[in-house]
């Protein structure tokens, strides 16, 4: 229905030079959609308040609504060219007006929970990258066709925005940092298997791919208004750190069926783990957070264990925020279950004694693309410590790539057999009492494939050589300083 209109879309913004990438595309297309669906939405919301005898006010007000400025109408319905705005004049008033008025909504919104808030979020993070008044009104004029009024609209735009995602993600390594293969996403929503009534949430959100998929997950058993009022507000939650990451995440849960995503733009780690109470606990927590980043020593401060490796100063703010028995689902770089700097063993050693890792899937390399790094998945209930850890080793007979992507059915074995725990070829099980206590070393092992050895992916390797070329400069001119 709306699949060639977004391949429209793109085609205008690739002409645009103020769009220059994958993410730009992404970006734009983003507020330009999210200020049709706010259209839309108020125009439903005006109609049963008219069917129920009561008022409406318009959120966005005046000039600023998208039928005045975006696609003013003739009586026929066609878009009225004698009053839309193009060239230079839609430009200054799109740069100097609009932004600014739907920025002011972030002073002007009651609560952070408001779809107002949000708006002035949206648009205090984001600006128009058009410089050409006519390539931008090709685009509204295309936006405005899609429609979000019926669940079947909603369901397909979803589906081509996630497109949209994963093709950034496969873009290139900055587009990496917000996509998760929704196939590893999907398995590690069924492993965990969230229920109604519990608060799930994902501290390094990215495009929400985890709570939009929990979301799907659940929406079948929600039988009740109470149920689906329970989704709608009490059970999502996300922190996002980066401006276009938050955007895309507001956008995505919107688009699966969320109006005002429980999402706060922040710094996740910035929080000290001292001051965590049990109202901000959860009791299901989902999350990728990134691979290699470097925390800097003030934010290291706010972790019992510190670390510049932003992935691990993450796993210690999930188990700090997961309940007692609550499951977690936590993505992570393999090199975590082996590494022997202090910093590793200790936080392995923690995660063995305050929780239950009852499960450790081994991706194989090239699930994430351009990210040059091997991970595995982490699965652990709170509250009692390690007894036993089963292993699975994702084998899907072939290379993935981005033409040879992660799909569902290379997930179907390690979903069956995880509810059990089943030994297989490509699973095992180890008790705790055998893990060494003084490395705590968790390496997956394959004691069914004893005589294989695993070449690294040669893309692995030299990201790996440039990473340690990079701390070696790094800590050449801190000595340089020093002299």
């Amino acid at each position: 229905m709306f699949e060639q209109a977004f391949k429209n879309i793109d085609d205008v913004l690739w002409k645009e030079a103020g769009c220059t990438t994958e993410l730009d595309y992404t970006e734009q297309t983003s507020w330009m959609l999210f200020l049709k669906y706010l259209d839309d939405l108020e125009r439903d919301r005006q109609q049963k308040a008219e069917l129920q005898g009561k008022p409406y006010s318009y959120i966005i007000q005046g000039q600023y609504r998208w039928s005045k400025w975006a696609a003013p109408k003739k009586k026929d319905g066609s878009v009225d060219h004698d009053k839309a705005l193009i060239g230079k004049d839609l430009i200054e008033f799109v740069d100097g007006k609009l932004f600014p008025y739907l920025e002011g909504f972030r002073e002007r919104a009651e609560a952070p929970d408001t779809i107002e808030y949000k708006i002035g979020e949206i648009f205090g993070e984001i600006r128009s990258k058009f410089r050409s008044g006519y390539s931008l009104r090709d685009a509204l004029e295309l936006v405005d066709g899609l429609r979000f009024r019926s669940q079947a609209e909603r369901h397909e735009l979803s589906q081509l925005y996630e497109d949209k995602i994963r093709r950034m993600g496969n873009a290139g390594r900055n587009g990496g940092e917000y996509y998760t293969p929704r196939p590893l996403i999907r398995a590690m929503v069924q492993a965990v298997d969230p229920k109604i009534g519990e608060r799930i949430y994902d501290g390094a959100a990215g495009s929400c791919g985890f709570l939009c998929e929990s979301f799907d997950w659940l929406l079948p058993k929600a039988q009740s208004t109470k149920d689906r009022e329970t989704l709608q507000k009490r059970t999502f939650y996300a922190k996002e750190k980066k401006s276009l990451a938050y955007v895309i995440g507001l956008m995505n849960m919107i688009l699966h069926g969320i109006e005002a995503p429980n999402i706060v733009h922040t710094n996740t780690l910035s929080e000290n783990l001292a001051d965590v109470q049990e109202k901000d606990r959860y009791e299901v927590i989902l999350a990728n957070p990134p691979f290699g980043g470097k925390e800097r020593p003030e934010v290291q401060q706010n972790f019992p264990i510190r670390t510049g490796e932003t992935a691990f100063l993450f796993l210690q703010h999930f188990i700090k925020h997961l309940k007692a028995h609550g499951c977690a689902g936590i993505v992570i770089k393999n090199t975590f279950l082996s590494n022997t700097d202090n910093a590793s063993v200790a936080l392995r050693k923690d995660l063995l004694e305050t929780c239950s890792l009852h499960t450790v899937l081994d991706m194989p390399g090239g699930t994430f693309q351009g990210a040059g790094v091997k991970t595995v998945v982490l699965f652990f209930e709170k509250g009692a410590p390690t007894r036993r850890i089963w292993f699975y080793q994702l084998n899907p007979g072939r290379n993935l790539g981005k033409t040879n992507p992660l799909n569902d059915d290379d997930m179907a074995e390690f979903v069956k057999l995880q509810r059990t725990k089943a030994d297989s070829a490509n699973s095992w099980s180890i008790d705790a009492a055998k893990i060494d206590p003084v490395t705590f070393d968790l390496s997956v092992k394959n004691p069914n494939r004893k005589h294989e050895t695993e070449l690294r992916d040669p893309k692995a390797i030299l990201t790996e050589i440039a990473a340690l070329d990079a701390q070696s400069a790094q800590l050449l001119k801190q000595i340089e300083a020093m002299l």
